[in-house]
């Protein structure tokens, strides 16, 4: 089921068990920010990237070694290489991911909106990693005319099997449908996105199946009400000064804890930290990704996760 209506997928999305997978991934990707500039066509409809000067491609591969270093105490990663013709390759989970499928592992390829990020589709790399390494089955969307721009447009709680899809010129209705079938979900709720948003993971993360974070000033529709209906009193109301410093660009890497990048991580507000730790007994983690950030994305659009 797919919809828009809150209703019917609050009454769909309560009776679900956290029987679909694991509510976090058993291993994660990278992809190096070599040849790290500004994607002037990204740009276009990314209102979170820097002005060209304050790009510093040494310091942004600086800060993803250790990005790597620190998330490896957590889990496998695997790292690849970056190139100049790709420079918002940093962020790969808008093009990769992977998921289970009845039991069959399977890689999916995201359709880009710009052609800068289209080119990110056709590593071979990437593509032969999964496939013929791991053995994993893949879905190629990259070829169709919808944009769906995969765990940036769509949040999903792994362990229910339900998505939450923020529709924007990164994705649309028919590329979330596409997106729903691909990850095999139960659910999906689909909602505008504020003008001026451009992926729905910086506004709102689902972390390890029990709590979220969300900016509900910039989502459409009442879809913190869904997110309470779910996780009741571990639904993290984000300001628009925790959303600004990327607070909601989180991800949880086991159940015990929270990554973020260290400017969110100082934005986030005594309240929203102890509801993480305290309530939701998540500690929260973080490491320096201020040149990343340039980018117009933070910690959570750099991790593709490994299912």
């Amino acid at each position: 089921m797919i919809t828009r209506d809150i209703d019917a997928f609050i009454a769909v999305a309560r009776t679900l068990k956290p029987d679909f997978g694991p509510a976090t991934a058993r291993a994660a990707f990278l992809v190096s920010p070599d040849g790290f500039v500004r994607a002037e066509q990204s740009a276009q409809d990314n209102r979170y990237m820097a002005d060209p000067g304050a790009f510093d491609a040494d310091a942004a591969l600086r800060e993803h070694h250790a990005l790597h270093r620190a998330l490896s105490q957590e889990l496998p990663v695997v790292c690849f290489a970056g190139s100049e013709a790709t420079p918002d390759a940093v962020f790969p989970n808008n093009v990769f991911a992977t998921t289970r499928v009845d039991g069959e592992p399977r890689l999916i390829v995201g359709r880009m909106r710009h052609p800068v990020r289209q080119r990110e589709a056709e590593r071979p790399d990437i593509r032969g990693y999964f496939r013929d390494l791991l053995g994993y089955a893949e879905t190629d969307l990259s070829g169709q005319a919808h944009p769906c721009e995969l765990t940036g447009a769509l949040v999903i709680d792994r362990a229910r099997g339900i998505g939450f899809c923020g529709l924007s010129e990164r994705c649309d209705e028919a590329g979330a449908a596409l997106m729903h079938a691909a990850f095999g979900l139960r659910v999906t709720l689909m909602f505008d996105l504020a003008p001026g948003e451009y992926h729905t993971n910086v506004l709102l993360a689902v972390l390890a199946g029990r709590a979220a974070l969300v900016c509900p000033h910039a989502l459409q529709g009442d879809v913190s009400r869904a997110l309470h209906a779910l996780y009741g009193p571990h639904v993290v109301t984000l300001s628009p000064a925790e959303q600004a410093d990327f607070a909601g660009n989180a991800i949880a890497l086991t159940d015990r804890s929270v990554w973020m990048s260290r400017r969110a991580h100082h934005r986030l507000a005594e309240a929203s930290r102890r509801q993480l730790e305290e309530g939701a007994g998540f500690t929260v983690r973080s490491v320096p990704l201020e040149a990343i950030e340039a980018g117009g994305g933070s910690l959570r659009c750099c991790v593709a996760e490994i299912f």
